[in-house]
């Protein structure tokens, strides 16, 4: 199970990067941002007015709070990213970010065992080679790098203290639900910052009510990626199931390929190659 959760997080986290990176060409990431929670936080309330969450409520929601707070920073430096640079070169690197729960799951003792350490060596190996990344370029290039570094510590924070949020199912969308109330609120600030200082909440034709079903599948695939890692956490070791759950930049560099004919080069496609042999071994280890 832990596998197969692990994997769906991986699916989902990618369309979810794929979805906001777009998005952002055309919006300003931080609306991109605030309007895919809003419309998370709404169809979370309902589930957990609908399951009697709310009886769930315990100390460890401050994870969730802490999630929320970390959240929409990391969101926003790997849109912003997303929006300058290649999503085939700039995604690989967000999943470095899986070094801050692997650590977590050694420092609470967890052991993998030889074919697990070498899925994940591999694993993480394909994942930054599929997209290719360039450390040298143009200054746009650079910055796209270190956006996106800031954003892979922030994803691997946020992966894990959610996991560390809840012990059951209704439990676990109330604290999803906290996280993304938290994500708004801090998003939202940071909105009205930007505003003040002159930066753009909209595009130049208005709120753009035609990727309004877009900007709710980021949300709602960033909620749904969030709890099937949570699930897989819990089933399983967290070393493998973070690393399972980091393989979402192949998924981006392949939906950039297939939607936005960006080229695979042929590192790319041997990155892609060692990520799915790094699976196999986490999955029979």
């Amino acid at each position: 199970m832990t596998a197969l959760f692990a994997l769906a997080t991986s699916f989902l986290w990618g369309l979810a990067d794929f979805g906001g990176g777009l998005l952002s060409r055309r919006t300003p990431a931080l609306t991109v941002v605030v309007v895919s929670q809003c419309v998370a936080v709404a169809v979370l309330g309902a589930i957990v007015a609908a399951t009697g969450g709310w009886s769930e409520a315990s100390p460890r929601l401050w994870f969730a709070v802490g999630a929320g707070l970390v959240g929409p920073v990391a969101m926003l430096a790997f849109y912003k990213a997303l929006a300058l640079g290649p999503m085939g070169v700039v995604s690989p690197l967000g999943s470095l970010g899986v070094a801050v729960p692997v650590g977590v799951g050694l420092a609470l003792g967890e052991r993998p065992g030889p074919a697990q350490f070498a899925g994940i060596l591999v694993a993480v190996a394909g994942v930054v080679l599929a997209g290719g990344p360039q450390l040298r370029g143009a200054p746009v290039q650079r910055q796209a790098v270190v956006l996106t570094l800031v954003a892979a510590f922030g994803f691997g924070a946020v992966m894990a203290l959610i996991a560390e949020a809840s012990t059951t199912v209704t439990g676990l969308f109330l604290a999803l639900f906290v996280q993304r109330v938290t994500n708004i609120v801090v998003g939202g600030a940071a909105l009205c910052v930007s505003v003040r200082r002159g930066g753009a909440a909209l595009p130049p034709d208005g709120f753009p009510w035609r990727s309004l079903p877009a900007l709710a599948f980021v949300g709602l695939a960033d909620v749904a990626a969030n709890g099937t890692y949570s699930m897989a956490a819990r089933h399983g070791p967290v070393t493998v199931a973070a690393v399972l759950a980091s393989l979402y930049p192949v998924v981006t560099a392949l939906a950039a390929r297939g939607f936005l004919n960006e080229r695979l080069r042929a590192v790319q496609a041997a990155g892609a190659g060692l990520a799915l042999a790094g699976t196999v071994l986490l999955a029979a280890g």
